[in-house]
Protein backbone atom coordinates (compact mmCIF):
# COMPACT_ATOMS: atom_id res chain seq x y z
CA UNK A 1 0.00 0.00 0.00
CA UNK A 2 1.18 3.50 -0.79
CA UNK A 3 -0.29 6.96 -1.26
CA UNK A 4 -0.10 8.00 -4.92
CA UNK A 5 -1.51 11.52 -4.67
CA UNK A 6 -3.60 13.92 -2.63
CA UNK A 7 -5.77 16.83 -3.74
CA UNK A 8 -6.82 19.60 -1.36
CA UNK A 9 -9.59 22.14 -1.74
CA UNK A 10 -9.99 24.98 0.79
CA UNK A 11 -8.00 23.02 3.34
CA UNK A 12 -6.00 25.26 5.70
CA UNK A 13 -3.91 27.56 3.45
CA UNK A 14 -4.54 25.51 0.29
CA UNK A 15 -7.18 26.82 -2.12
CA UNK A 16 -7.00 24.08 -4.73
CA UNK A 17 -3.94 21.97 -5.37
CA UNK A 18 -2.73 18.43 -5.94
CA UNK A 19 0.48 16.62 -5.00
CA UNK A 20 1.95 13.36 -6.30
CA UNK A 21 4.15 11.16 -4.12
CA UNK A 22 6.92 8.70 -4.80
CA UNK A 23 6.45 5.08 -3.86
CA UNK A 24 9.66 5.43 -1.84
CA UNK A 25 10.72 8.87 -0.49
CA UNK A 26 9.14 12.28 -1.06
CA UNK A 27 10.66 15.44 0.42
CA UNK A 28 8.47 18.50 1.01
CA UNK A 29 10.64 21.64 1.17
CA UNK A 30 9.50 25.14 2.05
CA UNK A 31 9.86 28.03 4.49
CA UNK A 32 7.83 28.32 7.67
CA UNK A 33 4.14 29.15 7.02
CA UNK A 34 4.35 27.65 3.51
CA UNK A 35 1.98 24.82 4.53
CA UNK A 36 4.30 21.85 5.09
CA UNK A 37 2.68 20.77 8.36
CA UNK A 38 -0.76 21.43 6.87
CA UNK A 39 0.01 18.97 4.09
CA UNK A 40 1.28 16.36 6.56
CA UNK A 41 -1.89 16.94 8.60
CA UNK A 42 -4.06 16.24 5.56
CA UNK A 43 -2.15 13.03 4.85
CA UNK A 44 -2.61 11.77 8.40
CA UNK A 45 -6.30 12.73 8.26
CA UNK A 46 -6.76 10.03 5.60
CA UNK A 47 -5.46 7.45 8.08
CA UNK A 48 -7.12 8.56 11.32
CA UNK A 49 -10.20 10.35 10.03
CA UNK A 50 -9.44 13.43 12.14
CA UNK A 51 -6.71 15.98 12.79
CA UNK A 52 -3.76 15.36 15.09
CA UNK A 53 -3.39 19.11 15.77
CA UNK A 54 -6.85 20.39 16.70
CA UNK A 55 -10.08 19.04 18.21
CA UNK A 56 -12.59 20.89 16.03
CA UNK A 57 -12.07 19.81 12.44
CA UNK A 58 -14.14 22.69 11.03
CA UNK A 59 -11.14 24.89 11.87
CA UNK A 60 -9.43 23.17 8.94
CA UNK A 61 -11.69 24.92 6.43
CA UNK A 62 -9.96 27.82 4.73
CA UNK A 63 -10.86 31.30 5.98
CA UNK A 64 -14.04 32.69 4.34
CA UNK A 65 -14.79 29.31 2.72
CA UNK A 66 -17.59 26.92 3.67
CA UNK A 67 -16.39 23.47 2.60
CA UNK A 68 -12.99 21.75 2.53
CA UNK A 69 -12.09 18.52 0.75
CA UNK A 70 -9.24 16.06 1.15
CA UNK A 71 -9.00 13.42 -1.54
CA UNK A 72 -6.29 10.77 -1.66
CA UNK A 73 -5.52 8.04 -4.19
CA UNK A 74 -4.14 4.84 -2.70
CA UNK A 75 -2.56 1.87 -4.41
CA UNK A 76 -3.80 -0.99 -2.27
CA UNK A 77 -2.00 -4.32 -2.42
CA UNK A 78 -3.90 -7.16 -0.75
CA UNK A 79 -2.15 -10.46 -0.18
CA UNK A 80 -3.80 -13.88 -0.20
CA UNK A 81 -1.89 -16.90 1.03
CA UNK A 82 -2.47 -20.30 -0.54
CA UNK A 83 -0.74 -23.44 0.82
CA UNK A 84 1.59 -25.00 -1.72
CA UNK A 85 2.50 -28.63 -2.22
CA UNK A 86 5.77 -28.05 -0.41
CA UNK A 87 5.85 -28.44 3.34
CA UNK A 88 6.29 -25.23 5.40
CA UNK A 89 5.98 -22.92 2.41
CA UNK A 90 3.25 -20.75 0.91
CA UNK A 91 2.28 -19.32 -2.44
CA UNK A 92 1.31 -15.67 -2.31
CA UNK A 93 -1.07 -13.98 -4.74
CA UNK A 94 -0.95 -10.20 -4.57
CA UNK A 95 -3.82 -8.13 -5.95
CA UNK A 96 -3.17 -4.47 -6.70
CA UNK A 97 -6.00 -1.97 -7.04
CA UNK A 98 -6.46 1.79 -6.72
CA UNK A 99 -8.67 3.20 -4.00
CA UNK A 100 -9.93 6.76 -3.62
CA UNK A 101 -10.47 8.19 -0.13
CA UNK A 102 -12.26 11.49 0.38
CA UNK A 103 -13.21 13.61 3.39
CA UNK A 104 -15.59 16.57 3.15
CA UNK A 105 -15.62 19.07 6.04
CA UNK A 106 -18.32 21.75 6.11
CA UNK A 107 -18.84 24.71 8.38
CA UNK A 108 -22.13 25.71 9.93
CA UNK A 109 -24.56 26.98 7.32
CA UNK A 110 -22.84 25.14 4.46
CA UNK A 111 -25.73 22.72 4.04
CA UNK A 112 -29.49 22.59 4.38
CA UNK A 113 -29.02 21.22 7.91
CA UNK A 114 -27.30 24.48 8.85
CA UNK A 115 -24.80 22.74 11.08
CA UNK A 116 -21.21 21.51 10.74
CA UNK A 117 -20.77 18.07 9.20
CA UNK A 118 -18.18 15.68 7.86
CA UNK A 119 -18.55 13.08 5.14
CA UNK A 120 -16.26 10.13 4.55
CA UNK A 121 -16.20 8.43 1.15
CA UNK A 122 -14.38 5.39 -0.26
CA UNK A 123 -14.47 5.20 -4.05
CA UNK A 124 -17.30 7.73 -4.02
CA UNK A 125 -19.46 5.76 -1.59
CA UNK A 126 -20.45 7.29 1.75
CA UNK A 127 -18.97 5.44 4.71
CA UNK A 128 -19.17 5.74 8.45
CA UNK A 129 -15.99 7.02 10.01
CA UNK A 130 -15.51 3.58 11.55
CA UNK A 131 -15.40 2.00 8.09
CA UNK A 132 -13.41 4.81 6.46
CA UNK A 133 -10.50 4.36 8.86
CA UNK A 134 -8.44 1.29 8.03
CA UNK A 135 -8.16 1.96 4.31
CA UNK A 136 -4.81 3.74 4.69
CA UNK A 137 -2.20 3.43 7.44
CA UNK A 138 0.31 6.04 8.55
CA UNK A 139 2.82 6.65 11.33
CA UNK A 140 3.48 10.29 12.20
CA UNK A 141 6.74 11.55 13.72
CA UNK A 142 6.61 15.24 14.63
CA UNK A 143 8.62 17.57 16.93
CA UNK A 144 5.82 17.77 19.49
CA UNK A 145 5.87 13.99 19.90
CA UNK A 146 8.14 14.64 22.88
CA UNK A 147 4.86 15.43 24.67
CA UNK A 148 4.20 11.69 24.70
CA UNK A 149 6.98 11.50 27.29
CA UNK A 150 6.82 14.81 29.15
CA UNK A 151 3.22 15.90 28.53
CA UNK A 152 -0.09 15.13 30.18
CA UNK A 153 -1.65 11.62 30.31
CA UNK A 154 -3.97 12.63 27.45
CA UNK A 155 -0.93 12.79 25.12
CA UNK A 156 -0.02 9.22 25.99
CA UNK A 157 -3.60 8.06 25.53
CA UNK A 158 -3.63 9.79 22.13
CA UNK A 159 -0.48 7.88 21.15
CA UNK A 160 -2.20 4.55 21.87
CA UNK A 161 -5.48 5.62 20.27
CA UNK A 162 -3.81 6.79 17.04
CA UNK A 163 -2.46 3.28 16.56
CA UNK A 164 -5.37 1.13 17.72
CA UNK A 165 -8.00 3.25 15.96
CA UNK A 166 -6.20 2.60 12.65
CA UNK A 167 -5.65 -1.12 13.14
CA UNK A 168 -8.66 -2.46 15.07
CA UNK A 169 -12.28 -1.90 14.04
CA UNK A 170 -13.53 -3.27 17.36
CA UNK A 171 -11.45 -0.64 19.12
CA UNK A 172 -12.93 2.10 16.93
CA UNK A 173 -16.45 0.95 17.75
CA UNK A 174 -15.78 0.61 21.47
CA UNK A 175 -14.14 4.04 21.58
CA UNK A 176 -17.07 5.66 19.77
CA UNK A 177 -19.66 4.12 22.10
CA UNK A 178 -17.58 4.94 25.15
CA UNK A 179 -17.05 8.60 24.19
CA UNK A 180 -20.77 9.10 23.56
CA UNK A 181 -21.70 7.41 26.83
CA UNK A 182 -19.12 9.42 28.74
CA UNK A 183 -20.47 12.73 27.38
CA UNK A 184 -24.02 11.88 28.40
CA UNK A 185 -23.05 10.51 31.82
CA UNK A 186 -20.97 13.60 32.55
CA UNK A 187 -23.94 15.77 31.59
CA UNK A 188 -26.10 13.81 34.02
CA UNK A 189 -23.50 14.20 36.79
CA UNK A 190 -23.29 17.93 36.14
CA UNK A 191 -27.09 18.13 36.42
CA UNK A 192 -26.98 16.27 39.74
CA UNK A 193 -24.26 18.60 41.00
CA UNK A 194 -26.40 21.63 40.14
CA UNK A 195 -29.74 20.32 41.43
CA UNK A 196 -28.71 17.93 44.20
CA UNK A 197 -31.18 15.37 42.83
CA UNK A 198 -30.02 12.04 41.38
CA UNK A 199 -32.25 9.56 39.57
CA UNK A 200 -30.55 6.15 39.62
CA UNK A 201 -32.68 5.00 36.68
CA UNK A 202 -31.09 7.65 34.46
CA UNK A 203 -27.64 6.26 35.18
CA UNK A 204 -28.24 2.50 34.83
CA UNK A 205 -28.00 2.31 31.02
CA UNK A 206 -25.01 4.63 30.70
CA UNK A 207 -23.17 2.99 33.59
CA UNK A 208 -23.53 -0.40 31.93
CA UNK A 209 -22.49 0.95 28.53
CA UNK A 210 -19.33 2.53 29.96
CA UNK A 211 -18.46 -0.62 31.88
CA UNK A 212 -18.85 -2.93 28.86
CA UNK A 213 -17.10 -0.70 26.33
CA UNK A 214 -14.52 0.58 28.82
CA UNK A 215 -13.42 -2.94 29.69
CA UNK A 216 -13.00 -3.73 25.97
CA UNK A 217 -10.80 -0.65 25.55
CA UNK A 218 -8.72 -1.54 28.61
CA UNK A 219 -8.13 -5.08 27.35
CA UNK A 220 -7.02 -3.93 23.88
CA UNK A 221 -4.76 -1.22 25.34
CA UNK A 222 -3.29 -3.77 27.71
CA UNK A 223 -2.48 -6.12 24.83
CA UNK A 224 -0.77 -3.28 22.95
CA UNK A 225 1.29 -2.29 26.00
CA UNK A 226 2.38 -5.92 26.33
CA UNK A 227 3.50 -5.83 22.70
CA UNK A 228 5.64 -2.75 23.40
CA UNK A 229 7.02 -4.31 26.57
CA UNK A 230 7.94 -7.64 24.96
CA UNK A 231 9.36 -6.25 21.70
CA UNK A 232 13.08 -5.96 21.10
CA UNK A 233 14.32 -2.40 21.52
CA UNK A 234 17.47 -1.57 19.59
CA UNK A 235 17.60 2.22 20.03
CA UNK A 236 17.08 2.48 23.79
CA UNK A 237 15.93 -0.10 26.29
CA UNK A 238 13.03 0.62 28.59
CA UNK A 239 10.12 -0.91 30.46
CA UNK A 240 6.61 0.37 30.04
CA UNK A 241 3.98 0.33 32.79
CA UNK A 242 0.26 0.56 32.06
CA UNK A 243 -1.48 2.63 34.72
CA UNK A 244 -5.04 1.60 33.90
CA UNK A 245 -8.16 3.07 35.44
CA UNK A 246 -10.46 0.08 35.71
CA UNK A 247 -14.17 0.73 35.35
CA UNK A 248 -16.68 -1.53 37.11
CA UNK A 249 -19.91 -1.28 39.11
CA UNK A 250 -17.91 -1.45 42.31
CA UNK A 251 -15.59 1.40 41.35
CA UNK A 252 -18.44 3.59 40.10
CA UNK A 253 -20.16 3.03 43.45
CA UNK A 254 -16.91 3.72 45.33
CA UNK A 255 -16.41 7.06 43.58
CA UNK A 256 -20.10 7.98 43.42
CA UNK A 257 -20.05 10.88 45.88
CA UNK A 258 -16.78 12.26 44.51
CA UNK A 259 -18.17 12.16 40.95
CA UNK A 260 -21.23 14.16 41.97
CA UNK A 261 -18.97 16.71 43.65
CA UNK A 262 -16.78 16.96 40.55
CA UNK A 263 -19.61 16.70 38.03
CA UNK A 264 -17.61 14.25 35.88
CA UNK A 265 -16.84 10.53 35.66
CA UNK A 266 -13.67 9.80 37.62
CA UNK A 267 -12.87 6.20 36.62
CA UNK A 268 -12.45 4.51 33.26
CA UNK A 269 -10.01 4.36 30.33
CA UNK A 270 -10.36 8.12 29.76
CA UNK A 271 -8.17 8.33 32.91
CA UNK A 272 -5.52 5.83 31.73
CA UNK A 273 -1.81 6.57 31.62
CA UNK A 274 1.46 4.75 31.05
CA UNK A 275 5.03 5.34 32.20
CA UNK A 276 8.32 4.60 30.46
CA UNK A 277 11.14 3.61 32.78
CA UNK A 278 14.74 3.33 31.64
CA UNK A 279 16.39 0.13 32.74
CA UNK A 280 19.84 -0.11 34.30
CA UNK A 281 21.91 -0.31 31.12
CA UNK A 282 20.19 2.86 29.87
CA UNK A 283 20.50 4.84 33.08
CA UNK A 284 22.72 4.76 36.14
CA UNK A 285 21.66 2.26 38.79
CA UNK A 286 18.94 3.74 40.98
CA UNK A 287 16.60 2.51 43.66
CA UNK A 288 14.18 -0.31 42.83
CA UNK A 289 11.14 1.97 43.03
CA UNK A 290 9.84 2.43 39.48
CA UNK A 291 9.30 6.17 39.93
CA UNK A 292 13.05 6.60 40.32
CA UNK A 293 13.51 5.29 36.80
CA UNK A 294 10.76 7.32 35.13
CA UNK A 295 12.21 8.90 32.00
CA UNK A 296 10.04 11.99 32.53
CA UNK A 297 11.98 12.90 35.65
CA UNK A 298 15.34 11.17 35.36
CA UNK A 299 16.00 10.90 31.63
CA UNK A 300 17.90 13.52 29.67
CA UNK A 301 16.26 15.28 26.74
CA UNK A 302 18.37 13.12 24.44
CA UNK A 303 17.15 9.93 26.13
CA UNK A 304 13.57 11.14 25.90
CA UNK A 305 13.95 11.72 22.17
CA UNK A 306 15.47 8.25 21.76
CA UNK A 307 12.50 6.76 23.61
CA UNK A 308 10.10 8.51 21.21
CA UNK A 309 12.10 7.21 18.25
CA UNK A 310 11.95 3.69 19.68
CA UNK A 311 8.18 3.98 20.16
CA UNK A 312 7.76 5.04 16.53
CA UNK A 313 9.83 2.10 15.29
CA UNK A 314 7.64 -0.25 17.34
CA UNK A 315 4.55 1.51 16.00
CA UNK A 316 5.65 0.79 12.43
CA UNK A 317 6.20 -2.89 13.17
CA UNK A 318 2.94 -3.23 15.13
CA UNK A 319 0.81 -1.80 12.31
CA UNK A 320 2.55 -4.02 9.77
CA UNK A 321 1.99 -7.07 11.96
CA UNK A 322 -1.69 -6.27 12.49
CA UNK A 323 -2.54 -5.30 8.90
CA UNK A 324 0.06 -7.15 6.81
CA UNK A 325 0.81 -3.76 5.21
CA UNK A 326 3.70 -1.41 5.82
CA UNK A 327 2.31 2.02 6.81
CA UNK A 328 3.43 5.28 5.25
CA UNK A 329 5.92 7.12 7.46
CA UNK A 330 5.26 10.86 7.85
CA UNK A 331 8.15 12.98 9.19
CA UNK A 332 7.04 16.53 9.94
CA UNK A 333 10.01 18.93 10.04
CA UNK A 334 11.88 16.91 12.64
CA UNK A 335 15.38 17.43 11.23
CA UNK A 336 15.66 21.00 12.49
CA UNK A 337 14.97 19.68 16.00
CA UNK A 338 17.50 16.83 16.10
CA UNK A 339 21.26 16.58 16.25
CA UNK A 340 23.27 14.54 13.75
CA UNK A 341 23.22 11.38 15.87
CA UNK A 342 19.45 11.39 16.15
CA UNK A 343 18.98 12.31 12.49
CA UNK A 344 21.00 9.25 11.48
CA UNK A 345 18.80 7.06 13.67
CA UNK A 346 15.69 8.47 12.01
CA UNK A 347 17.18 7.90 8.57
CA UNK A 348 17.64 4.25 9.50
CA UNK A 349 13.82 4.03 9.61
CA UNK A 350 13.55 5.17 6.01
CA UNK A 351 13.54 2.62 3.23
CA UNK A 352 11.27 -0.08 4.55
CA UNK A 353 8.13 1.82 3.56
CA UNK A 354 6.87 4.88 1.71
CA UNK A 355 8.22 7.95 3.50
CA UNK A 356 6.99 11.53 3.14
CA UNK A 357 9.01 14.10 5.06
CA UNK A 358 9.06 17.88 5.34
CA UNK A 359 11.88 20.31 6.05
CA UNK A 360 12.61 24.01 5.82
CA UNK A 361 15.97 23.48 4.09
CA UNK A 362 17.28 20.71 1.88
CA UNK A 363 20.69 20.99 3.55
CA UNK A 364 19.22 19.28 6.61
CA UNK A 365 18.96 16.13 4.49
CA UNK A 366 22.17 14.15 3.79
CA UNK A 367 23.30 14.52 0.18
CA UNK A 368 23.35 10.77 -0.30
CA UNK A 369 19.66 10.60 0.57
CA UNK A 370 18.74 13.60 -1.58
CA UNK A 371 19.74 11.66 -4.70
CA UNK A 372 16.96 9.14 -3.94
CA UNK A 373 14.06 11.47 -3.20
CA UNK A 374 11.29 13.12 -5.14
CA UNK A 375 11.00 16.79 -4.13
CA UNK A 376 7.91 18.95 -3.66
CA UNK A 377 8.83 22.62 -3.23
CA UNK A 378 6.39 24.92 -1.47
CA UNK A 379 6.47 28.72 -1.42
CA UNK A 380 4.80 31.22 0.90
Amino acid sequence: MYLKSISLQNFRNYKKTEFDFSREITLIVGPNTAGKSNLIEALFFLAKGSSFRIDKDIQLVKFKKEIARIKGKIEDSSRTFFPSDKILSNNVIEKVRDKELEVVIAKEGASEKLRPFKKYLVNGVNKRKTDFIGNFFAVLFAPNDLEIIIGSPSKRRDFIDNILIQTDRDYRLASGFYEKGLRIRNALLHKVKETGIKSEKEFVYWDNLLIIQGQKITKMREDFIKYLENSKKEVINFKIFYDKSIISKERLLQYGDAEIGAGVTLVGPHRDDFAINLIENSLRRLADDKEDHDIRFFGSRGQQRLAILQLKILELSFIEQKTLMRPTLLLDDIFSELDEKHINLVLDMIGGQQTIMSTTHEEFIPKKLLRQVSVIELRK
